[in-house]
């Protein structure tokens, strides 16, 4: 696989180590050659590397399978999930999870991407609902500027929202940008 191939969530071989790509970006300086900056999560420790390549340098793919899970629990080390199809239960680390966990409610399904047949990470739905427990009054006059105010949605995450979000809304929130995005019908 090419630079030029590169996508969230696709896991390549690196210095003998497989890493799943968490970001990247194409970088075209106007003065000499262009490349591809990834910020990579290794599969194994969770350790996030960034790493630069040469644009159209030839990169491993690592052997890569995803599988549509269910979120049953965690012991605030490891979150434990179930294999939709085997009802298999394993377990990954708060490190291999990482922000992610703000979102995670009991029966969630989510997708788990395996490499090299171990659990390597969690994708999220983009968008997901939220009962709001704690929202401040909005103050008068805030809202010439559209202004925001920090509300707790029930998996504990702190969310900016509009200041016309009280307590017991049900909001929908964008799991990759960590931001409000609608009221929930």
């Amino acid at each position: 696989m090419q630079t030029s191939d590169f996508k969230k969530g696709v896991a390549v071989k690196y210095n003998g180590e497989t890493y799943v790509i968490v970001g990247y970006q194409f970088v075209n300086p106007g003065k000499g050659a262009a490349f591809t900056r990834a910020k990579m999560k290794n599969a194994k420790t969770g350790r996030n590397v960034e790493v630069t390549f040469k644009s159209g340098e030839n990169v491993e793919e690592a052997n890569m399978e995803n599988k549509r899970c269910q979120y049953l629990y965690n012991d605030s080390s490891e979150w434990t999930f179930m294999d939709n199809q085997s009802y298999d239960q394993f377990s990954i680390s708060k490190d291999m999870i990482g922000d992610d966990a703000d979102f995670l409610i009991d029966g969630t399904e989510v997708v788990v991407v395996f490499v090299d047949d171990s659990p390597a990470s969690i994708e999220l739905p983009t968008k997901m609902d939220f009962k709001v427990i704690s929202a401040p009054p909005g103050e008068k006059g805030d809202t010439a500027t559209g202004g925001t105010k920090p509300v707790v949605i029930e998996t504990g995450a702190t969310i900016s929202a509009p200041l016309f979000i009280k307590e017991g809304d049900v909001i929908r929130v964008n799991t990759e940008l960590h931001e409000y995005v609608e009221r929930a019908k």
